[in-house]
């Protein structure tokens, strides 16, 4: 038995898996966690209120059993998220996290003061407001005070780690969403860390995710007696935990996940450079994971549906469903939180285009959710020499699994079939197998490979109406 812990973006989660990486029934509890928005661009967390769902969530599953039987806890928290903590080892910061966008002039400054493309190479990373450079900036240059009080930054992982056993290092999965990782070489980047105006003693030591901890500090070991003896494995990033949780472990097939964000990701053994727009960070020392991420997913329906009150999700289902692709007239920029792949402009902000008195707010969404899909193509087109002749592509994240709509648009979309992840909990279940494999459980976690669910086959026709779209879309991008 082995336990995931999935700290996300708008959640928390634990739950049990057995030594083939299935779910336990019954056992299993979340926490929403929704980040706090400010006017300026902020998206935070307080790590305190996080470690406090961890808590409630290992509680409310914690076994009556012996102790051997629980024999590893995997952790997958989302990638890029700066913390700070003091001398002492608190948190003096929120948790920043990629969607802020309040370092956006930091990163253009970056932009024209060094060799972005070189970066990019050694650390998989732009240089943009989601990555630590210009966050690290951009405290220093508006919250000194604050950022005076911070001894050394990392993530909430480390402070998980701080929390439970007094010490705490940075994975390898970690370290490579910072932008400041040289990732070939496995080291924090001199280059990244003189931009980030930081240097190696402000960070914490790196390791990889097969390198323990053990022994629970007061007073953790009393509240959980099962996990005193258990392996703690340093905490990995969401999304290389999704991919292995969708099955999507080598270059045969690309993962597409829809959650508050969107990325389509491919798994792979060698130490590509990523192409321009696209990023590469890290599921171990071994294993690279290339991709993008858009700034929009599942925050774009759910803005949507606060704004424009919506009616329930059927209805609003059936609606979109009955409506033909491109034919409200609209084009949509879903730059509701900046953009990151492909173009990297943290500046840019959401636009609707050729709203009518008759237009509808059903017609509002399904524009919306298509430019969504737009950029995902735009995302795919990189991506896919990165990935084997005939690779398959495997959906999960939970925006897609309620909207057979939304999937059937990214499938015209892409031109190519969408398979719906038969595993619910990608993320979770990419923990847990990670473990196991730690373990020595799983020695291939292709073997552990399930099914897939649904498949969506593209319509020609439709996707040729998006490549026009998608051609419209550009081109109102080049004149905002």
């Amino acid at each position: 038995m082995v336990i995931a812990l999935d700290v996300g973006t708008s959640s928390v989660r634990a739950s049990f898996y057995d030594g083939g990486g299935r779910a336990v029934p019954g056992r299993s509890h979340q926490v929403q966690c929704a980040p706090r928005l400010t006017r300026d661009g902020g998206v935070e967390h307080d790590a305190a209120r996080l470690l406090d769902a961890v808590a409630v969530c290992l509680d409310a599953i914690h076994p009556n059993r012996p102790p051997e039987e629980t024999r590893a806890v995997g952790v997958a928290t989302f990638w890029h998220g700066l913390l700070g903590f003091d001398t002492g080892g608190r948190p003096v910061t929120p948790i920043y996290t990629w969607a802020d966008t309040r370092g956006v002039r930091d990163a253009q400054l970056l932009r024209s003061a060094l060799d972005d493309e070189a970066l990019h190479a050694r650390t998989g990373c732009h240089l943009h407001s989601s990555y630590w450079p210009a966050k690290l900036r951009w405290l220093s240059r508006e919250r000194p005070t604050e950022a005076g009080r911070v001894a050394r930054w990392g993530s909430f992982g480390e402070f998980l780690e701080l929390s439970l056993f007094g010490e705490a290092t940075t994975s390898v999965s970690m370290a490579s969403g910072t932008g400041l990782l040289d990732q070939a070489a496995a080291r924090w980047d001199a280059e990244a860390l003189a931009a980030a105006e930081i240097d190696e003693r402000h960070l914490f030591p790196l390791s990889d995710r097969t390198e323990p901890r053990r022994g629970l500090r007061a007073p953790w070991a009393g509240r959980w007696p099962a996990l005193r003896t258990a392996r703690w494995l340093p905490a990995i990033g969401d999304g290389a935990a999704s991919n292995i949780g969708s099955d999507c472990v080598d270059p045969a097939r690309i993962a597409l996940n829809v959650g508050t964000s969107a990325a389509l990701r491919v798994v792979t053994r060698d130490q590509p450079v990523p192409p321009r727009g696209l990023w590469r960070y890290r599921v171990d020392r071994r294993r690279a994971i290339v991709g993008g991420a858009t700034s929009e997913g599942g925050n774009v329906y759910a803005w949507c549906r606060q704004v424009l009150r919506l009616a329930g999700e059927e209805e609003v289902e059936a609606s979109l469903a009955a409506l033909p692709p491109d034919s409200h007239g609209l084009t949509v920029l879903p730059h509701l939180a900046g953009e990151r792949s492909p173009g990297w402009r943290g500046e840019r902000r959401g636009v609707i285009s050729g709203l009518r008195l008759d237009t509808s707010a059903v017609e509002i969404v399904r524009a919306a959710l298509e430019a969504v899909a737009l950029r995902l193509a735009v995302v795919y087109s990189l991506l896919a020499p990165c990935a084997s002749a005939g690779h398959a592509i495997v959906a999960s994240g939970g925006a897609l699994g309620r909207s057979r709509a939304w999937t059937q648009i990214i499938a015209d979309a892409l031109g190519r079939p969408v398979a719906w992840s038969a595993e619910p909990e990608a993320t979770s279940r990419g923990a847990a197998l990670l473990a196991l494999e730690a373990l020595g459980v799983l020695s291939d976690l292709a073997t552990a490979r399930q099914p897939v669910g649904e498949t969506f086959e593209p319509d020609r026709a439709h996707h040729a109406r998006y490549l026009d779209a998608l051609d419209r879309q550009r081109r109102f991008d080049e004149r905002v």
